[in-house]
């Protein structure tokens, strides 16, 4: 039974893939900052496949230490999706608080190297990094300062650590827009009722899993369509 470690996996996006490797028979090690919603999502995957529900903050050394010690020896996969926004609404970079600017960085692009420090003698050749990132890694959206420009060192670790592991499938993969609390909360007050579920996201994160694409950075719902248009 091959095994993934799926960060910010309570809710949105990381739960939704959970549950498709949970229905492909993957065994999986979760986290999630909110003990409660974790729950939940352990018990519903619990009944499908072996899961392992660890509450807890990426930014934290026990907390990624435990999850490598609940994972074992074999990490087939590692799904760094965790992420925080920041302040909402998000202030301009002039007036961005640099205390909360840190914390951004720490979970979203400090927390992800450490964790794949952690996973990579793990990792065995074929397996896969998937690093969760966003069009505003690549996009100059005013106000989107903090995420984006964390975003976007994510992005360029992820490039550098797949140079660096040629015989590793590493990965950055941009969702998309999406209807999850994260995205309602970078437009407080606004009906995001029109975005898609995270569910549309998750084909194309399985074509990277499951298949044998070079690494590189890919948009999912690309993925999706051109398997689509392959059958």
């Amino acid at each position: 039974m091959p095994l993934a470690i799926i960060t910010g996996s309570s809710r949105g996006l990381g739960l939704a893939l959970a549950r498709a490797l949970a229905q492909r028979d993957w065994a999986l090690v979760i986290d999630g900052r909110d003990p409660g919603a974790l729950e939940c999502a352990a018990r519903e995957l619990g009944r499908v496949t072996e899961v392992v529900a660890l509450p807890g903050d990426v930014a934290d050394d026990w907390h990624r230490g435990a999850l490598l010690d609940a994972a074992g020896d074999h990490v087939d996969l590692l799904v760094n999706n965790a992420s925080l926004l920041g302040p909402s609404p998000q202030p301009s970079l002039s007036r961005y608080p640099l205390e909360a600017l840190q914390r951004v960085y720490e979970v979203n692009v400090l927390a992800p190297l450490a964790l794949t420090q952690l996973a990579l003698p793990r990792v065995p050749d074929g397996g896969a990094i998937v690093n969760v990132t966003s069009d505003a890694a690549v996009e100059p959206y005013a106000g989107w300062g903090g995420y984006g420009s964390s975003k976007a060192a994510l992005d360029q670790l992820t490039a550098i650590l797949a140079q660096e592991h040629p015989t590793l499938r590493i990965y950055s993969v941009d969702p998309g827009d999406m209807r999850t609390d994260m995205h309602q909360a970078a437009f407080p007050g606004e009906d995001i009722s029109d975005r898609p579920p995270p569910e549309t996201s998750v084909p194309g994160l399985l074509t990277l899993v499951e298949g044998d694409l070079p690494s590189g950075r890919y948009l999912a719902r690309e993925l999706t369509a051109t398997e689509a248009l392959a059958r």
